[in-house]
Formats: C-alpha cells, structure tokens, sequence
C-alpha cells in the first residue's frame, strides 16, 4: 500500500454571474476509501471536482492535503499533487489516432520530454504494458484508441491517471456506457487501486444501486451546498434521493396516454455497409413510443445513427408515411423530419462552447431568415428564451455558454433543439445517461409531450426499467439484429435481459 494522503476541501465557494454555484462547501477523504458525491444535475458536485483539479480558479476557501494547504489553481498544480480526474466525456480526453501506449504516456511525455527531438518509444510501450499489468488488463497498446472498445478506453485513462502516480482519483460518471460486466470490472480495478495502492477514489455516479457496490463513504450536495456526509451504509437508497432532491420523489415514470394512428416510419431489412446492423425491420407509428432495448454493442446507437442518416445503408427500405426515402446525410434526415439526440451529447449533440440560444436555435435557422439570408437576431432570441421557459432549462440567461450548464440542463439543450425545429421522428439514443433522476423525469415529461402532439418517437437505452415505463413497444437487439418484438405491458425486465443476452423463443 502507497503513502498515506488525507484530503481536506473548506469552505469552498463559487459564483458565475448570476448563480451560487458551491457555498461553504465541506468535503474529505483519505486513502483506502471510496466516497461517493452524489447530487441533482446542478447541485455542485462536478463544479466541486473541477476546483480540486485546478479547472475552476475563482474559488474562495482552502485546500489542505496531510494538513498542509495547498493552492490549486491550474490542472498542472492538481497533477503535481497526485489529483487526477477522469471526465465522463472519455473520447474528448483521448487522442483517438495515437496509440495505447502513446495515450497513456501522453501527460509524461508531454511534460518530461523537456524539447527532446527524440522519444524512446520501446520505452513508452514497456511502461504502458506494466501499467495495465498492474491493472490485470490486456490491452494491446500498440493499437489505436479509435479501436478499442469504449470499457477499454476508460481503462486506458485510467492507467493514465496511475502512471502519473496518482494519490487521489476522481471518476465522473465511470459506469456510464458501460455494460454490467463492464462495470464489474471497473469496480475490480477500483477496489484494488484503494485496497492495493492506497489511492482515494472520489466517485461521482447517478447510478445509486452502484454506489452500495463499491463506495464506503457519501456526500450529497444540493443547490451549491453539502446537506449529508456519513457513511453509505446508514442510507437507503429512498433516502438518498430525497436527500438529493429536497423533496420525496415518485418512481412511476410519468407515461402518457395517447391515441396510437397508422405508421409513421417502417424500416425494412435495413444492413449497413459495415455490418454493424442487418437485416433490421421494424415500424413506429404516431403517437407511439418504441423502445429500442439492448446491451452496450448491441446495435442500439448504429440503428439510431442510420436513421438519420449517419451511417451509410447497403441494403433494405426506410419508408416515412408510405413512401421511401434515400438518407444519404444528416442535412437529408432534418429535411425529411428525422430529429436524433446522441448518447454523447457533449461530442455530438450539443455545441458547449456556443450559447444556450445558439444551441437551441441552430436545427430552425431558416424560421428566423427572411428573403435574405441574414438571421433575424431578436426574434431568434424570443424563441430561445420561450423554450427555455418551456423545457425549464436553468440558465442566467439564454447568453450563457452551454458548456457551463450541467449535464441534464445540457442535455434539456440537446432535445430543445428538435422541439424548436418541428421534427415527425424523434430518436433518442440513451436520453438518461448521467442526468439524475429530477431531471430524468423532466426528460420522460417532454417525450410525453411529443407524442401527446402526434410525433412519434424511437427511444434506445439500456435502461430496461425505463423501457418498461415509457414505451408502448419494444423491439430487442442483439448482435447487430431484432431478435424479438415485445408489447410493453405484457412483458417485464426478466424477459427484455433473456433476448438481450441472446435468447432464443421458448
């Protein structure tokens, strides 16, 4: 076991304009543990984070590490004081056309190469591999990152985070995109990184039956305030969400009662080109909610992308209201009424250095152009700031850069787009994932809202319960293919994971 470390954060506060983003807030840690930090979307937590890894430098209050203080105010002073975080956003931190073995080096090249001309390659791989070694990985580090599997790239930052000989290792929404076997592994690891090597892991997750899994201790914050600390075992989970919210909250997913017409979109025998889904048939129809259900790889986020037209088709129809449609782009999917919300919204659904009104106005730019082409600035902002009522996105204002707001206002920012642009199909590919679950039910209320107004909308995630709870239909994928069509409220969760899992009829 490494050094003993104890992590001090007081009074910790912060303000943007117009917004209390963490006032007076208390935290600690010491090795050996995992500390969960759990809150709503915009309670502080990954503002928080973003103070201990020298992100964020406005604050006030100080920072102690084995009792000494410490000033913080750059990512540099948090790597040299073993404070390592990995975001949630896994491909942004990663350079996707180096290799393993480059990526994991990549902060101890960078800084220690010192204007060296030349690099020790055959060095950098040795390490590498016995970083992973020490991991009990296999990653072969001489492949690209672009190709490895998501799970694998997290790891890899991971090891990255290690071989900066890490004291204290923060993971912002590590289980996000990974499947359960996935994130058994990740808890192997984690466990022996505190258990072995005496490193703190400070845990941020929506996911809270995980949190009874792999942390020992738990903070949860509200509205820029810690409002419990103790340890994890004295809560249930009712209680933490309360806790969180401020209020009790209702587990029903707020289904919506429409009349279902005639088919919308019908998709037939749909293959890419690159095999990623094939033979695919299936058919939504207006007001109706089909669920796309399915483990991580199974197909769910290629069958999305083709839809709108992101991936290219080889075989098959994609028929919207009778006729057939070639979607040779995305530019064609938006004109034919396809509106798609991407698993990862920071990469591809959202603009997070543009403003909330750029965002929400960037799929409609045509309803505020007149005869000339110029944008029709006021009347684009009246929009914006009517649906930011609408969809009760919390902002200062419609000017704020969406990069600022948390993940589910981002992700109320990503879905308001589409409202605004009119759309007939709606795709959503994984909506809930790392949003909480006030802001989940503010997802599921809009949705509902959809199909109340006769859209139809296809609805992929992971998230069985969710499935069972909102969807009318769902369809099962495995491997690439439907494996099974389910009339939502005549099957259950049990019976979604068997043809996930690749059963087969009984």
């Amino acid at each position: 076991m490494g050094y003993e470390t104890k992590l001090e954060m007081k009074d910790i506060s912060i303000e943007f304009p117009g917004v209390k983003a963490l006032s007076n807030v208390n935290f600690s840690t010491s090795s050996g543990r995992v500390h969960a930090i759990v809150g709503a979307n915009g309670a502080g937590k990954s503002t928080l984070m973003k103070v201990l890894g020298g992100v964020e430098t406005t604050w006030t209050g100080e920072i102690l590490i084995n009792g000494e203080r410490v000033n913080i105010r750059n990512p540099q002073d948090a790597k040299a004081l073993g404070i390592e975080i990995v975001y949630q956003e896994v491909d942004m931190a990663l350079a996707l056309n180096m290799s393993v073995a480059e990526n994991i080096l990549l902060s101890s090249t960078v800084a220690h190469s010192k204007g060296k001309p030349f690099m020790n390659w055959r060095e950098v791989k040795r390490i590498a591999r016995e970083t992973l070694a020490r991991m009990d990985l296999d990653i072969d580090v001489n492949k690209r990152a672009s190709e490895i599997p998501l799970a694998q790239r997290q790891m890899v930052l991971i090891a990255r985070a290690i071989v900066e000989k890490c004291r204290i290792l923060v993971l912002d929404e590590p289980t996000a995109p990974l499947s359960k076997k996935e994130t058994d592994e990740l808890f192997r690891i984690v466990r022996d990184l505190t258990g072995k090597q005496g490193i703190a892991v400070i845990f941020i997750s929506h996911r809270l039956p995980e949190l009874f899994e792999i942390c020992q201790d738990i903070t949860i914050m509200r509205d820029g305030r810690v409002v419990h600390v103790g340890k994890l075992e004295q809560l249930t989970m009712p209680q933490i969400v309360e806790l969180l919210l401020g209020r009790k909250f209702d587990e029903k997913l707020p289904k919506s009662m429409v009349q279902i017409g005639g088919d919308v979109l019908r998709v037939e025998q749909l293959t890419a080109v690159d095999h990623a889904i094939h033979d695919v048939s299936f058919h939504v129809r207006k007001g109706e909610i089909v669920g796309i259900a399915g483990l991580v790889g199974a197909g769910k986020s290629e069958l999305c992308k083709a839809l709108f037209g992101d991936l290219r088709i080889a075989t098959g129809k994609i028929l919207l209201k009778g006729k057939e449609i070639r979607l040779k782009n995305s530019y064609r999917a938006v004109k034919y009424g396809f509106a798609l919300v991407p698993e990862e919204r920071r990469k591809e659904g959202i603009l997070v250095q543009e403003s909330v009104y750029w965002n929400l106005t960037a799929a409609s730019l045509g309803k505020f152009c007149g005869k000339i082409p110029f944008i029709r600035k006021k009347e684009e902002r009246i929009a914006s700031r009517k649906a930011i009522a609408d969809i009760g996105i919390k902002t200062p204002d419609e000017n704020r850069l969406v990069g600022y707001l948390s993940g589910g206002n981002q992700q109320k920012v990503a879905i308001g787009k589409w409202l605004l642009a009119d759309a007939d199909v709606y795709i959503f590919d994984e909506p809930t994932k790392g949003i909480d679950v006030g802001a989940k039910s503010d997802v599921f209320e809009l949705i509902g809202k959809l199909v109340e107004n006769g859209k139809c909308v296809i609805y992929a995630s992971c998230e069985n319960a969710e499935l069972l709870g909102i969807t009318d239909r769902i369809y099962v994928m495995y491997d690439g293919s439907i494996v099974k069509e389910l009339e939502t409220a005549k099957t259950t969760e049990n019976e979604i994971l068997y043809y996930s899992i690749g059963g087969t009829e009984q």
